[in-house]
């Protein structure tokens, strides 16, 4: 029988740091809410809006598969491997951190901020070597359908991390019904409402809402509005 956790927009951990507005799913810095530390393998959701011009500077990350999506404007990334990338709307960025890297973050607009969600998901292996993936897709393979955005596998659709986990966004128009059918045995799923309104198995779902699902071999989406979702398929134990 499936097990579900409800994860409301409004209940999310928030800190405004000026050139910073965050939201944490899971707790993150100074948000820590003992309930919601992680949903398995899943650590960290943020939902991050830079102002113009602003960023994270150099810091260092070890032994987690960090993954970036942004939902609007441009983030400028430097790192120690000597990667100096943009990535903006349509593009997917995964840091393997593995035995350790360093990297910064800035808006490179003055004129406009910058949305993203960063997604931290515990690896399968510790110390592997560190290592960095962008690619762009075409966000038009997702409209009405789940594309695949990441996987385990190098060779699949989308970018690839060091653990068991599938993720897919889709672009749905009101009224349309989608299913997802499980991965591996034994994993759950997190769904995230990134715009719109989406009934999930009859639980009704609105922007920014994130959903945990275990114990399922397939889920039911229906957009009760239009909307755009990220599904994250991932195990359950480290």
């Amino acid at each position: 029988m499936k097990n579900t956790i409800l994860h409301k927009a409004d209940t999310r951990g928030h800190a405004n740091h000026g050139w910073l507005d965050a939201h944490h799913t899971f707790s993150f810095a100074s948000y820590y809410n003992p309930d919601r530390v992680q949903f398995g393998v899943l650590r960290v959701l943020n939902d991050d809006i830079v102002a113009g011009g602003m960023g994270f500077g150099t810091h260092p990350h070890d032994n987690m598969e960090i993954i970036t999506i942004p939902l609007e404007g441009d983030l400028a990334h430097k790192d120690s491997m000597g990667n100096t990338e943009v990535i903006k709307f349509g593009d997917v960025q995964v840091m393997s951190a593995g035995t350790g890297i360093q990297h910064s973050e800035f808006n490179p607009n003055h004129d406009r901020r910058t949305n993203l969600l960063q997604i931290w998901v515990f690896p399968k292996y510790r110390n592997v070597e560190p290592r960095y993936q962008q690619i762009t897709l075409d966000t038009t393979d997702r409209h009405n359908k789940l594309q695949q955005i990441l996987s385990p596998n190098a060779d699949d659709a989308g970018v690839w991390i060091h653990q068991d986990a599938w993720f897919h966004m889709g672009n749905l128009d009101q009224g349309v019904t989608l299913e997802y059918n499980r991965k591996k045995v034994g994993n759950g799923l997190y769904v995230f409402v990134i715009k719109g309104s989406v009934n999930v198995d009859g639980q009704d779902l609105d922007q920014r809402d994130g959903l945990g699902i275990t114990d399922f071999e397939s889920v039911t989406f229906e957009a009760t509005s239009d909307a755009e979702i990220l599904l994250m398929e991932v195990p359950m134990f480290q």
